[in-house]
């Protein structure tokens, strides 16, 4: 058998206090194709850390099998840190409170780290290029700061996963339908993955201006194409943020169903082997970023839904009435929220008092909405 954990110490930042990071690794190291998969990095999420509970229990028996064809990297609880945070009986896992902000913001842009010291070193040979770029990441990483323990933290994640073939960083929403961010050069090669994975909405930016996890695993590869167009470089690693569902969507039912999907896909791509079965059928197409419609409220109060997840609506539909429970006339009472688009309802909020600004749902469109072309696609 090939399975092998380990438990990565992160700096200690108060006296008594320490974090363990789980790392459980399957086949040879090196060996291709390699996966990585990472469960909840923003800690209050936590459907997929059932999905990768039962991803393991997949994965322990395939290696008795023999099975393990590539390499499998799985960090069942990608942030200690997030999980620790608890204030007055409620977990705060989504942001650093130690001052480092959003968990899955801000990480580095490698392909840029990377770029100047690859110059006269590409050539027409893809498999040369992809060996020489996934070199040159990998000791940038090494170069990274890690003085705090998120910034320990942001290292090993990207030492682990930075020259992987696969990368899936798995999320959930508030309230939502199965969807995953993704590079829009990774569409629609990874039309398997929607498929065995039953997705809703594939959501495809190759910048969110965010600093996501995901993106900085496979942003290198279209950033280098870009400076270096007469090189062969193609989207070598297929990164993605899987949303599983909403927040409260957890039960072993639905775990044990995700990562059997996750297998299917593992299986499908040669990293495990095994007969994955037919491809099911695909439940949506990819679809720019730019085109989703994040409804912000404008006032404060609470939400009345006039709409569920899953319904398709077109532009001007009402989604939602903001009740304002001080009104002295109930009346007057209520602002109408309205669609921006036609499109799919993919998720809403869960919490229903909501203040001015605040996003209350996404609706999936097809045409790029013109407050959504410039800076971050990305809610906070």
């Amino acid at each position: 058998m090939t399975h092998r954990v380990e438990h990565i110490s992160l700096p200690t930042m108060s006296p008594g206090a320490a974090y363990t990071l789980t790392v459980h690794k399957f086949g040879e190291a090196d060996a291709r194709p390699k996966a990585y998969m990472q469960a909840a990095l923003h800690a209050d999420e936590t459907p997929p850390l059932l999905v990768a509970h039962h991803l393991l229990a997949n994965l322990i028996k395939a290696d008795k099998d023999g099975l393990i064809t590539g390499e499998v990297i799985v960090v069942p609880m990608a942030n200690p840190l997030g999980l620790s945070q608890n204030l007055d009986g409620y977990h705060i896992g989504r942001h650093n409170l130690d001052g480092g902000g959003n968990f899955n913001r801000g990480f580095p842009d490698l392909g840029a780290l990377v770029c100047d010291e690859l110059k006269g070193k590409l050539s027409d040979d893809a498999e040369k290029n992809i060996a020489t770029i996934r070199k040159a990441l990998v000791e940038t990483v090494k170069k990274l700061k890690s003085a705090t323990a998120h910034e320990a933290l942001r290292k090993i994640l990207l030492s682990l996963a930075i020259d992987a073939d696969i990368v899936l960083d798995l999320h959930c929403d508030l309230e939502a339908l199965m969807h995953i961010y993704m590079g829009d050069a990774l569409w629609p090669d990874a039309a398997d993955l929607a498929a065995d994975l039953g997705l809703r909405a594939v959501l495809l930016a190759s910048d969110s201006g965010g600093g996501p996890f995901d993106e900085a695993c496979g942003n290198p590869w279209w950033t280098l194409a870009k400076a270096y167009p007469d090189a062969a470089v193609p989207p070598a690693c297929l990164a993605g943020t899987v949303e599983y569902r909403g927040q409260t969507d957890v039960s072993d039912d639905l775990g044990k169903a995700d990562a059997d999907g996750l297998m299917r896909f593992l299986q499908r791509r040669s990293v495990v082997g095994g007969e994955p079965g037919a491809l099911p059928d695909l439940l949506c197409d990819g679809t720019s970023l730019a085109a989703t419609q994040i409804v912000k409220t404008p006032v404060p109060g609470v939400v009345a839904y006039a709409v569920q997840l899953g319904d398709t609506i077109r532009k001007g539909d009402l989604i939602a009435e903001i009740v304002d429970p001080t009104a002295v006339n109930p009346a007057i009472a209520r602002t109408k929220i309205r669609a921006a688009t036609d499109g799919l309802i993919l998720s809403r909020a869960s919490d229903k008092l909501v203040r001015p600004g605040q996003g209350i749902a996404k609706v999936t469109g097809t045409e790029p909405l013109p407050d959504r072309e410039d800076g971050s696609l990305m809610e906070d």
